[in-house]
């Protein structure tokens, strides 16, 4: 286990509960997408997505390279503040949009970012209440990440957390627009238990790898340090899956390698859970 500075580590270790319980319902490690979400309409007029099990197994982003490093200055977090929370996090949903756009630009792809809302209480979407548990999700009914303003989530202030948390959920957009999250709401939909739980554990592995694809990018602006990345990574692997006794997205050791991968090398290509052996995404 790598060395940490005394003063951040109980911080990055709050955060990172906070994260997972956000990511828990049913947003770090990721947001929860119902099925009625997943069966939404694929894609706005004029655009051309992959269709059916392609789109999630040779997608033309996987091989539209590394994602772009773009410039991300999206400040700091103060403990409390919600104004100061939801800058950070709309800095950051920006940024995503901005290297997301160029990507889907060098995969021939139509982009449109998505709406960020926040909420204070359980609002309800097109996809119905707010899943309970969830600190975020996204919605793909209305194409918007929705973000809970708890007091959990504003007492800890420590941005690279809640950046990969954001960059999760943006990714479950991503899926959704590049058709695989289309094709998943298809195929779950009429899976048996077990194959339901591989392929969301497919979905959500892959959301935690494109997050972290967006924050190599984005690491200097975003503090990223490598102590706190390796913080992070361990602490998932052993945490990770505590909040998911369905095991619907993967054992923490999967969550941390796919976040590795992800940051290491930075393409979406390096994020295809679909065709992966089943060893790593368990």
């Amino acid at each position: 286990m790598s060395a940490l500075p005394s003063g951040p580590l109980s911080s990055l270790v709050t955060a990172a509960l906070s994260f997972s319980l956000a990511a828990g319902a049913g947003a770090g490690q990721v947001g929860a997408i119902p099925v009625a979400a997943a069966r939404a309409p694929s894609a706005p007029a004029g655009t051309a997505p992959v269709q059916g099990r392609t789109a999630a197994t040779a997608n033309p982003l996987y091989g539209a390279g590394v994602l772009p490093s773009v410039a991300c200055p999206a400040g700091t977090i103060k403990a409390g503040s919600a104004a100061s929370y939801k800058a950070f996090m709309t800095r950051v949903s920006r940024c995503l949009g901005l290297a997301w756009g160029i990507q889907f630009g060098k995969a021939g792809l139509d982009f449109t970012p998505p709406k960020l809302r926040f909420a204070t209480s359980r609002v309800s979407s097109p996809c119905g209440k707010w899943p309970a548990g969830a600190g975020g999700y996204y919605c793909a009914g209305d194409r918007t990440v929705y973000i809970g303003l708890t007091r959990a989530v504003l007492a800890n202030p420590y941005g690279p957390n809640h950046a990969q948390f954001m960059a999760h959920e943006y990714a479950h957009h991503v899926q959704q627009l590049a058709g695989i999250l289309p094709y998943y709401g298809r195929t779950v939909w009429r899976a048996a238990p077990a194959a339901r739980l591989a392929l969301s554990r497919r979905l959500e592995l892959q959301a935690d790898c494109l997050a972290s694809a967006f924050l190599r990018g984005a690491a200097a602006d975003l503090k990223v340090t490598p102590e706190h990345w390796e913080a992070m990574l361990e602490w998932t692997a052993r945490n990770g899956h505590k909040s998911w006794p369905k095991n619907d997205h993967g054992r923490g050791g999967s969550q941390a390698y796919w976040m590795e991968r992800g940051f290491e090398r930075g393409t979406p290509g390096a994020c295809n859970t679909f065709t992966a052996p089943r060893r790593v995404v368990d």
